[in-house]
């Protein structure tokens, strides 16, 4: 059988991002019900996050090497059966007896019960990680498709693909969540949607990379594209201290480094907040969830490719963030309503300057070094989670909703240093 790898690339690379994020954010609003279920506290919990992050960290720039190498769509094949195998790891802890391996009782992590669906929860993560390098392949991808007319808009159109997953995806855990199978129903369809975005890479995402040709197929009795008859580009040399001494590169991951690092400490003190101090269920967290989405949805579509028109991308990460600073103090206010205000901030923020922080990313390198520099800056990104997801875990058990004060003052760092995007933006366009 002949793979079908013609046609529009951009649909079925914004599908596939949707249905990535529509399968983890459908486990996403109960993980933490799960984890103090399954006999853990907020610090295993920042501890299953941090596992992914830090398998990712391996091997995000592996696989985006590899897919400079042989193609973005073999690995992002790979990417999406390794989390189609982590959910059925998932699956597993929910079937397994609740049996207790130790007690924990420590100063620092807390008393916890390490219970066998616990460890394989961890295992299942640390497979998705490994393979975690989806992300910033699909951002290699993106790159090698746009142009500098495009890729503002078209990094807007991803952030929108994952963010309308983000919607659906906690609307439809607490609508699962409340039916006779509980907690299996959302993960059997987190492994379904899985399944899906295999065979939407496998049958309707073409290759974008055209250096190594003999991976772009064609239909009948043409076994290549036009790339066959074209001399392959020089390799050049992809590791990490060449890397990191091109132009701005070295700069660009350190700002992607203290982004993720403000973002984490939310990812893993909101959800505790939300079940143990604003007393919220499965429902409310998720429909929480699903109004910090639309907004990034509205802000990253329509709203991002008219500003991006306009404003440079540079201005628009500064702007983000400051909106960002002012997002995050609100949920340190511990109030429900306050917290509302800090989701519109959130998804306000983060539309605005994340996709414009990826589009100068993305011109920093040619599209033969866009998966080595997209898997570095991802790397560093899991570093970042791993910090994060851990010490931010740690931090909210000592002060609580007082952590969020200080992804606030993150954010407004960020905003101070990332005037320096502007300059590179004009550098990098002229």
């Amino acid at each position: 059988m002949v793979v079908k790898t013609q046609g529009s690339p951009l649909f079925p690379i914004l599908l596939v991002n949707f249905i990535g994020s529509l399968g983890f954010s459908i486990v996403l609003p109960f993980l933490i019900v799960l984890v103090l279920k399954f006999g853990g506290n907020e610090v295993v919990y920042g501890l299953i996050g941090a596992t992914y992050s830090a398998f990712q960290f391996v091997g995000a720039p592996l696989l985006g090497n590899w897919s400079d190498r042989i193609g973005r769509r073999k690995v992002l094949l790979v990417s999406q059966t390794g989390t189609f195998i982590a959910w059925a790891i998932f699956i597993i802890a929910l079937l397994i007896p609740e049996k207790a391996i130790s007690h924990i009782d420590s100063r620092l992590l807390g008393s916890f019960l390490l219970t066998f669906p616990l460890l394989l929860i961890f295992v299942a993560r640390a497979v998705d990680g490994i393979t975690g390098g989806n992300i910033s392949v699909a951002n290699a991808y993106l790159s090698d498709i746009s142009d500098d007319a495009t890729r503002n808009s078209n990094f807007g159109k991803m952030g929108a693909a994952a963010s309308l997953g983000f919607i659906i995806g906690p609307a439809v855990a607490g609508l699962l969540g409340d039916t006779a199978m509980g907690d299996m129903l959302p993960v059997l369809l987190a492994m379904g949607i899985s399944g899906t975005a295999i065979a939407v890479i496998y049958f309707m995402l073409p290759e974008s990379h055209n250096n190594p040709p003999s991976l772009i197929k064609c239909d009948h009795h043409h076994d290549f594209t036009e790339a066959t008859a074209q001399e392959a580009p020089p390799r050049q040399t992809t590791g990490f201290w060449s890397t990191m001494k091109k132009p701005h590169v070295t700069f660009m991951i350190v700002l992607n480094f203290l982004f993720f690092l403000a973002f984490n400490f939310f990812y893993v003190a909101f959800p505790v907040h939300a079940v143990k101090v604003l007393q919220w269920d499965t429902f409310q967290l998720g429909i929480f969830f699903s109004v910090l989405s639309g907004v990034m949805i509205l802000v990253q579509g329509p709203v991002l490719s008219y500003v991006s028109k306009v404003i440079p991308e540079g201005k628009l990460v500064v702007t983000g963030s400051v909106i960002l600073c002012l997002g995050f103090a609100c949920f340190g206010l511990q109030n429900p309503a306050l917290a509302y205000v800090g989701a519109i901030g959130f998804g306000l923020g983060n539309g605005l300057m994340w996709p414009s922080f990826l589009a100068i990313l993305s011109k920093l390198g040619s599209k033969q070094e866009q998966g080595v520099i997209q898997g570095y800056a991802s790397s560093a990104g899991s570093l970042a989670s791993i910090v994060g997801l851990i010490s931010g875990g740690l931090i909210y058990q000592q002060i609580g909703g007082t952590t969020f004060f200080i992804s606030a003052l993150l954010f407004l760092l960020l905003a101070f240093l990332s005037f320096r995007p502007v300059v590179i933006n004009r550098k990098v366009t002229t």
